[in-house]
């Protein structure tokens, strides 16, 4: 009887572990084709960005060493480098460093760009997120009272508002809030992620992280208080974008027929619009903010050279006046790979909002 009872449990353990196996494996085959799809992508991305940027005006040894530098010195530097071979060649070297997961030393500080990346790209992380947390809170909550209140001032207001922050240049934006708020009232700092008289033991990188792992409740405050004015530079495009696909969407979901049924129920207003109407209308919105994050990492370089801030894009920008071919080819294929996979998550999350969507068929 017991051998009996142990081969039925070990029959209905082995159906549970086949069944749920099978059950998510359209997922994982989803997942790992948008991996597959990923190579070529940063391929193309990789051959595109290395031969633009050869095409700028501007030679690296000459910047290196000066106006003044003599013939044989530049020379002497551009096979250090490796810049006096065949196009052609350089391309095939850093492919191959490349596929080793080599990004090449910076010709500016001969440092490896892995190295300065893995610095950076926290901080411009951390700056991306805050940005997108701001402009997913101000977006969808002015879309949602716009919709809601169609017709009304709080329509025109909001609405009036979402084209002027999509209209408003972001140097522009962030030099007005520098002057109004950090020199006339000086509320927030100019720049930087820290003031000089704190320090955070740095665990990942994200110093709001940090401090909190640390318990190091000023050092978080110090840290947000840096982020404020940044943070809404950046977001505040992509809030507008979100308010306008929230509205539109949230309205054509408020005429269906499930949400006039919910309304003849006796269900609140609040029920309604975030159980019932949102929660449809949200992917053609999600797949908005998946967007608006390759707007966030390509506007960093701006919003970072703006307020000093030491991440990946004022790091890019350095790059380019120095033309540190190397180093720019490895940010802008970090950006690209992260922007992917972004995009990535953004889909696996349509089915989690929308069972209808399925993975098995595309």
């Amino acid at each position: 009887m017991d051998i009996a009872l142990r081969l039925n449990l070990s029959d209905i353990a082995w159906v549970f572990i086949t069944t749920t196996l099978f059950k998510q494996l359209p997922m994982h085959i989803y997942i790992l084709k948008r991996l597959l799809a990923l190579i070529p992508t940063l391929l193309g991305i990789t051959v595109l960005v290395f031969f633009m940027v050869h095409l700028v005006p501007g030679d690296p040894a000459q910047i290196m060493l000066g106006e003044r530098a003599s013939a044989e010195s530049l020379a002497a530097l551009r096979r250090d480098l490796g810049l006096d071979q065949p196009l052609h060649v350089q391309f095939g070297r850093y492919l191959s460093d490349l596929l080793q997961g080599d990004l090449g030393r910076s010709i500016k500080s001969h440092e490896r760009v892995s190295v300065e990346l893995m610095a950076r790209f926290p901080a411009t992380m951390e700056l991306t997120f805050a940005s997108m947390i701001f402009a997913c809170i101000l977006g969808i909550g002015a879309g949602v009272a716009s919709a809601v209140r169609r017709g009304t001032w709080w329509d025109y207001i909001g609405m009036t508002a979402s084209l002027a922050g999509v209209s408003v240049p972001i140097f522009w934006l962030g030099l007005l809030l520098i002057l109004a708020l950090a020199v006339s009232l000086p509320l927030f700092p100019v720049s930087g992620r820290l003031s000089s008289h704190v320090f955070i033991p740095t665990f990942t990188g994200f110093y709001l992280i940090d401090s909190l792992v640390a318990g190091d409740l000023p050092g978080f405050g110090d840290a947000l208080w840096h982020l404020i004015l940044p943070g809404i530079t950046l977001g505040t495009v992509p809030a507008a974008v979100i308010a306008r696909m929230t509205r539109s969407s949230l309205l054509e979901v408020l005429r269906e027929d499930y949400v006039r049924t919910a309304w003849a129920k006796g269900l609140s207003e609040r029920v309604v619009i975030l159980r019932h109407a949102l929660k449809n209308a949200f992917i053609p919105v999600l797949t908005v903010i998946s967007l608006q994050f390759g707007y966030l990492l390509g506007g960093a370089v701006l919003t970072e050279s703006i307020f000093a801030w030491p991440g990946v894009g004022r790091w890019l920008l350095l790059s380019v006046y120095a033309r540190d071919f190397r180093a720019i080819q490895g940010g802008v294929l970090i950006v690209a790979t992260t922007f992917v996979l972004i995009n990535l998550i953004a889909d696996l999350l349509y089915a989690w909002l929308d069972p209808r969507i399925k993975y098995g068929k595309e």
